[in-house]
This record gives C-alpha cells, structure tokens and sequence, in this order.
C-alpha cells in the first residue's frame, strides 16, 4: 500500500537526525554467531511487534559489516543495556576490532548473552526488509531472559544518559 502526500518539502538527512533526536530510545547490543565465533552491533533501533506471535525487530544500517555475518546464521540475540554500561555500548559501536575481547558472556542457540545486561531476547530471524539506508529486521521471539532490575542506557538528542 502506497500513500502520497505532500511532494513539495525534501527532508534533508540532517533534519530527519535532529527532529528524530528528541524520541529517546534505549540502547542494545544485537549479537549472533559466525562460524562459532561470537559477533556484535550496538544498535538503538528495537521495538517489539507482536505479543502473538511474539516479535520484535530491530534496523541494522546497510554500511553494517556485523549484521550479515549474524544474518547467515539464521538467528540472534538482543542484550538491553543498563545505564552503567555506557563502555560496553563504545566497545560495541566501532568497526573492526575484538569486541569481545574481556567480556563476560555466555553463548546459547541464538548469540552470545552477555553478563550484566538488563534482559536478552533470543529469536530466530522471521523476515527481512530493505528500507532505505537499513533493513528492517523482524525476529521471533524464542526465549526472554530477564537478568537484573535497573534503569536502561538511553540515547537522545545525540547522547547517552538519562534524557536530560
């Protein structure tokens, strides 16, 4: 289904960064496996969809290198970070790199789990959109973990903390 509307204004990429800034949103770190090895994204693009069936998705960036070698395996998990974990959200945000290099982790069927998170979401990948400069990432929910009860990492307005 397609709606037109207006035609007349062109929103540059800048105005779409700024106008969306003032929408917080939490901040997680998207993980799988490549060839057993363990692979990671922080990603601030997650939502959940569906209670029934339950899904969630999440929008990797085309420039991704991670996200198709976690999107080969069929599979992944979603670690929502706590508003101290600001360091592990740096470690996981650049290119390149071992990202899990001195982390504490567990691996399960979907990706690895990571110590000290808030909660993991474990799913199998269901579908997968192209939507402009990203995909859009549907992911059923096989397995909810909650590990700790604290307040979350956020991002807005182009920084992390609590919203101020």
């Amino acid at each position: 289904m397609t709606f037109s509307g207006s035609t007349d204004h062109v929103v540059e990429p800048g105005e779409m960064r700024r106008v969306m800034g003032h929408f917080a949103s939490g901040v997680t770190i998207v993980t799988g496996f490549e060839d057993g090895s363990p692979v990671g994204f922080a990603c601030q693009s997650f939502t959940s969809v569906s209670l029934e069936p339950p899904l969630v998705l999440f929008c990797p960036a085309n420039t991704s290198t991670t996200w198709p070698r976690i999107q080969a395996s069929g599979s992944f998990s979603v670690n929502v970070l706590a508003h101290d974990q600001l360091d592990l959200c740096k470690q996981f945000a650049t290119s390149g790199g071992e990202k899990f290099a001195g982390l504490d982790w567990s691996p399960t069927s979907w990706g690895p789990s990571l110590r000290g998170v808030l909660a993991t979401v474990h799913c199998d990948i269901e579908q997968v959109h192209p939507a402009g400069d990203h995909d859009v990432v549907i992911g059923r929910v096989r397995e909810l973990v909650t590990h700790r009860e604290d307040g979350p990492l956020l991002f807005f307005k182009g920084q992390f903390g609590l919203g101020d």
